[in-house]
């Protein structure tokens, strides 16, 4: 039996581009947190997840409790993070979602580590813990962002700017060159929506056989959302959180056929149930980050099948090993169907040693060493802590940034 003997929790930041949405711009530097899980025989098992201080804190008290756990033992995780957590409180994740139960976005990452760890005891592929692979490459999409050319005061980035049709396609070009990819997804919310839908009809012109969805994070109203729906009808696969709400989802489903997709009105199992009720969404972005885990992110795909919702995946600023584990549960998935969301291609440092994650044709296969089959590159993890020791960032502020520049800045949720 191999138990856990201790845990080491690593905050990193790494640079990040200055990627515009609804609440600001991203700053000049994302945040993570390495998480290692020693083992009583020498392994260690990774996991990755998000480095805000309060986030931070509730990782290092469950940390406290977990040695002596049995790596087999999910369920034991479950009891010891829910028991460590009891004094509890909202959790801030992503710079946009406010979840109030703790517990899943703090499990997680254990539970990843310990998927990896079986995966080396047994010398298999974390997929094949997951039930086995039914694709054995996971297709990306290109994600687009409007953006600066540079972060105020700094050197202009390999991508330039983004702040019209033409730059938009541009730099899709530029993925598409790169990486392959076959889908698109746009990050909207930072402009009028005509302007927007103008972008979605360049890149519809442009890539005509790419899939295409654009994602304002809740910036419009439902009168204008159910307009819009209206133009795209034919031009994109699914419309992403145009309106807060499950009640405000479920009034724009009724006037459109495009399927309407979130990541903002159902980030838990308890909003499940009335977003089905309502017929609110078409499609669910699942985020292992958040739901629990890799497990409970099948469950989540086991509850869309049974209710005839589509699956799809979301991402944030996010590292190789998250990567990783994106894969390895996108490939056991059977119904998660979409190309997956990934913000890896705006990333230029990582903490895994390179080459297992290439994208080929958009799509990354599937590792097959055991556990992740990922290896920890502990020189750069140095390096990117020793950034964030040095950054002075303690949580996603996108605003905060934006008001930097802006003071008049205010985030644009519902306002066209």
């Amino acid at each position: 039996m191999t138990r856990i003997s201790r845990i080491e929790l690593t905050p990193v930041a790494f640079a990040d581009p200055p990627l515009l949405n609804v609440v600001g711009v991203h700053e000049p530097f994302a945040l993570r947190t390495i998480v290692q899980v020693h083992t009583d025989d020498g392994l260690v098992g990774l996991g990755e997840t998000y480095a805000a201080d309060d986030h931070l804190a509730r990782l290092a008290a469950v940390a406290e409790v977990l040695p002596g756990l049995d790596v087999f033992d999910l369920n034991g995780l479950r009891r010891r993070v829910h028991d460590a957590l009891a004094s509890g409180g909202a959790t801030q994740v992503g710079g946009m979602l406010n979840l109030q139960d703790p517990v899943d976005v703090v499990m997680s990452p254990y539970e990843v580590a310990l998927l990896d760890l079986q995966g080396k005891q047994l010398d298999r592929p974390v997929v094949d813990l997951l039930g086995g692979a039914v694709r054995d490459e996971v297709p990306f999409s290109a994600y687009l962002f409007y953006k600066w050319a540079a972060h105020p005061g700094g050197e202009p980035g390999a991508w330039g700017a983004a702040l019209d049709p033409d730059g938009i396609v541009r730099q899709a070009r530029t993925m598409i060159d790169q990486y392959g990819f076959t889908a698109i997804k746009l990050k909207g919310g930072v402009f009028e929506p005509a302007q927007e839908v103008e972008v979605v009809r360049a890149l519809a012109a442009a890539f005509p056989e790419h899939k295409l969805r654009i994602d304002p994070n809740c910036a419009w109203t439902v009168e204008t959302s159910v307009r819009v729906a209206r133009e795209l009808e034919g031009v994109i696969e699914y419309l992403e959180d145009p309106t807060p709400g499950i009640e405000g989802m479920a009034e724009v489903a009724r006037y459109t056929k495009i399927p309407l997709a979130t990541n903002m009105c159902v980030i838990a199992f308890a909003q499940l149930k009335p977003a089905v009720l309502a017929d609110a969404v078409q499609v669910v972005l699942s985020d292992h980050h958040y739901w629990g885990g890799l497990r409970r992110s099948q469950l989540l795909g086991g509850i869309c099948d049974t209710f005839g919702m589509g699956l799809s995946m979301h991402s944030n600023s996010h590292l190789g090993i998250s990567l990783a584990a994106m894969t390895h549960l996108a490939a056991a998935t059977p119904n998660l169907t979409y190309a997956c969301d990934t913000h890896y291609p705006w990333k230029t440092e990582d903490v895994i040693k390179p080459g297992v994650l290439p994208f080929e044709r958009g799509s990354v296969r599937v590792p097959r060493g055991p556990g992740l089959g990922v290896e920890l590159d502990e020189d750069a993890l140095g390096k990117l802590h020793e950034q964030y020791l040095a950054g002075g960032i303690r949580k996603r502020d996108d605003t905060g940034y934006m008001r930097t520049v802006d003071p008049e800045f205010t985030p644009n949720t519902a306002r066209w």
